[in-house]
């Protein structure tokens, strides 16, 4: 029987709709299958995936197993299941396309009933490696504080309840943003979730630094206190509460990651009837009075350039930065980490002023593979460019659009880091590594634009190489890195004599001669880059167009 046989018809039965919930199922199992059959390369990836997260999965469960009566253990489990619900539900905005077979808006042609519909799509959305990793981590955590015939009873029910939330609050959050996702500013929202991804490990760095500075487990608790109230962490809070024998205690918690799971679901059938009933109205007032505004050239920032051909290509760049989703993806990273990795350095009293250079790190890489971006438009680009001066002057322009950013950021964050440790004397030295280490990554990366460029598809969130040309961008970014380092090994070297032979007082010295060292070595990476631009168009436009 398929979908379409379960409901048709004036008055469907109970049995029709009951059969939905197999039939997703088999659904969902059938669609995977196919896909699998697709490519030999797609089901390696996917088994590698299966085995890489089976074996992490074991390797949680186990642990967990381990910490049972230790100390602090409750408060250990209670968080991570917290965590594990901000996942599930943060992860439809970042994955909007990584389960299709859920998509809800594919359903809307058939006759199917709300509520029988959620039961078929919540039973679907556990098969998957996602709800039997999540189901290891609750069952250790569950059987991590359980003790006694009460904490046995109340973990029975907690982990697969805790599990049954965490799934239901990620199809809500999906179902109520199937059109944002589907959206331009859902396809930025999915891109820049590797801003949040990097944000997040440096987030857990710095939190596990400093629970380890606090002695241990005892520094949750008082989190935790908190965290064990709120669904789906309270399922699991119950089972703690169950062993110690306050059972009240318990059931309450236990009754609230049920009344979260009946609001989940009430919330989702919501959703679900408007998205199947309402006309969508994103394309409604497209062309609205306020769209002609911001239309006129010339405005704003664009009056500030430079005239001509650099002023044009400048405001180019800077336009991809803003709208482009991949492009301003990796600028929202690079400025966030940028920032990140220093000051939190800083703020765990064990950074140096040095850190500062990541930032100059993290900017300069946005140099390499310039012509990538512009993907198979380069070929407006490449009719503009007939000889090496053409070349020079393009290469420089957008070069300066990315000064236009990083050389005020690279300056505020060493000022800040600098504040932060109280370190005002090694502020010119670090300025002057820092732009001398900013000119060496524009240098090498107009070079390797040249040399080695490569195509970023644009159908896929986290699909930044073509096929084929992952060898390229790693001999282009690593290899001019490395050229960059080896670019500012002078001043390096220089740095270093002053301090070794006690000669501090000349180190400020290193912040002009840093600034003109790093103008000089961009200006001679501009012209070498060049004439190998003008030469290699052909080759240059059939990398990046490819894919």
């Amino acid at each position: 029987m398929s979908v379409l046989d379960a409901p048709v018809g004036t008055a469907p039965g109970r049995a029709a709709n009951e059969s939905l919930v197999p039939v997703f199922v088999r659904l969902k199992l059938t669609l995977l299958r196919n896909g699998l059959r697709q490519s030999a390369g797609r089901r390696v990836a996917y088994i590698a995936s299966v085995v890489v997260t089976l074996l992490f999965a074991a390797g949680q469960l186990i642990g967990l197993i381990a910490l049972r009566g230790y100390a602090h253990t409750d408060s250990l489990v209670v968080l991570l299941a917290a965590v594990l619900a901000v996942g599930w539900a943060v992860m439809p905005l970042f994955f909007p396309s990584g389960d299709e077979t859920l998509d809800p808006s594919r359903l809307v042609m058939l006759p199917l009933r709300p509520r029988p519909l959620i039961s078929a799509l919540l039973a679907s959305s556990l098969v998957g490696i996602g709800p039997l990793f999540t189901l290891c981590l609750t069952a250790g955590s569950v059987f991590a504080v359980a003790r006694g015939a009460a904490g046995a009873v109340f973990a029975v029910v907690a982990a697969p309840l805790a599990l049954l939330v965490c799934v239901a609050l990620a199809r809500a959050v999906a179902t109520a943003n199937t059109r944002l996702l589907t959206s331009r500013k859902g396809r930025d929202l999915a891109v820049l979730s590797g801003l949040v991804i990097a944000v997040g490990f440096q987030v857990v760095n710095f939190g596990a630094q400093r629970l380890g500075r606090a002695g241990g487990l005892a520094a949750l608790d008082p989190v935790t206190d908190v965290v064990r109230w709120l669904p789906p962490a309270s399922a699991i809070g119950a089972v703690d509460s169950a062993s110690r024998g306050s059972y009240g205690q318990a059931s309450v918690q236990l009754l609230l990651s049920v009344a979260a799971l009946a609001a989940l679901l009430w919330l989702w059938q919501r959703s679900l009837v408007k998205l199947m009933t309402a006309p969508d109205g994103s394309t409604l007032a497209a062309a609205g009075p306020g769209r002609e505004k911001g239309g006129k050239g010339g405005s704003g920032l664009a009056a500030l350039l430079p005239q001509g051909r650099t002023g044009t290509v400048m405001e180019r760049s800077l336009r991809y930065i803003a709208r482009d989703p991949k492009t301003k993806a990796a600028w929202v990273t690079a400025l966030a980490v940028g920032l990140i990795v220093p000051v939190l350095n800083a703020l765990q009293g064990t950074g140096s002023v040095y850190f500062a250079c990541f930032a100059a790190w993290m900017l300069g890489i946005q140099m390499y593979n310039q012509f990538g971006q512009d993907t198979s438009a380069f070929w407006m680009v490449a009719l503009t460019i007939s000889s090496t001066r053409d070349a020079f002057l393009e290469l420089r322009a957008r070069a300066l659009a990315l000064l236009l950013i990083t050389l005020p950021y690279t300056i505020v964050v060493t000022v800040v880091t600098a504040a932060l440790l109280d370190d005002w004397a090694a502020l010119p030295e670090v300025m002057g590594l820092s732009l001398a280490l900013l000119g060496g990554m524009l240098a090498t990366g107009a070079v390797a634009s040249a040399n080695f460029p490569y195509s970023i598809p644009q159908d896929g969130a986290f699909k930044n190489v073509a096929p084929g040309q992952a060898g390229l961008a790693w001999i282009s970014i690593f290899g001019g890195m490395v050229s960059a380092g080896l670019l500012c090994a002078p001043l390096i070297a220089v740095t270093i004599w002053l301090h070794v032979a006690d000669h501090e007082q000349w180190l400020w010295l290193l912040l002009p001669v840093g600034a003109v060292y790093g103008a000089l070595i961009s200006w001679a990476g501009l012209r070498v880059a060049a004439p190998r631009t003008a030469d290699r168009l052909p080759e240059i436009l059939a990398a990046v167009s490819k894919g």
